[in-house]
């Protein structure tokens, strides 16, 4: 095992609690204007991803607990992601998930193994995995913000009121909900609604 203070992964553990830090506050800053375009199962998305972004951050962080008390330098590049547009945001968000999930952390994961941290090459590799099924997330909202589809359908689904929870079935939100009276923005496919895994992202 390397001396973890002149060790390539120390410096990646840096490198990744900065980028997980940054993608959080980006992600709170497009809920922000998802909630002022009433877009809040939008708003609620990047929130929910960036609450994950918090703990991956965390986990790097206590990787890095050899250097408590001491500065560690790192370049690296970040993305500078601002807009007003909610599907480039969507867009953007994608990319950059999938940039982690399959070309940055994999590497890192790497230089880990080869220098003996097991425990961190597994946190980067299971770590990647969750940003890939963030970026197909941001991926599947970003295509049905494109086609119009976010509150319609060419079929029959099941709409869920993230506000009170009342569920329709049809091919369009209702445009205020008749339970709790709040906006269409607060609708969303029932399919889609847990963010987890089983999300049917190819609607």
């Amino acid at each position: 095992m390397s001396d973890f203070r002149n060790s390539k992964t120390k410096d990646n553990l840096m490198r990744a609690f900065a980028g997980e830090s940054q993608a959080r506050n980006r992600y709170t800053m497009a809920e922000e204007k998802a909630r002022q375009q009433k877009l809040y199962v939008l708003a609620d998305l990047f929130k929910f991803t960036a609450d994950q972004e918090k703990v991956h951050a965390k986990i790097f962080y206590e990787h890095l607990k050899e250097l408590s008390g001491e500065s560690a330098f790192v370049d690296g590049g970040y993305p500078v992601d601002i807009s007003e547009d909610m599907c480039t945001l969507l867009g953007m968000a994608d990319h950059n998930e999938r940039q982690e999930s399959d070309d940055v952390y994999p590497a890192f994961a790497d230089i880990a193994r080869q220098e003996g941290y097991g425990k961190i090459a597994q946190d980067f590799t299971n770590i990647a995995k969750i940003e890939n099924v963030h970026g197909k997330r941001f991926a599947a909202f970003g295509k049905l913000m494109k086609e119009g589809k976010l509150f319609s359908s060419s079929q029959s689904e099941t709409w869920v009121c993230l506000n009170c929870g009342y569920i329709v079935e049809g091919t369009q939100a209702p445009e205020r909900c008749p339970v709790c009276g709040e906006a269409q923005g607060y609708y969303i496919r029932l399919s889609m609604a847990s963010w987890g895994s089983n999300c049917n992202c190819d609607k």
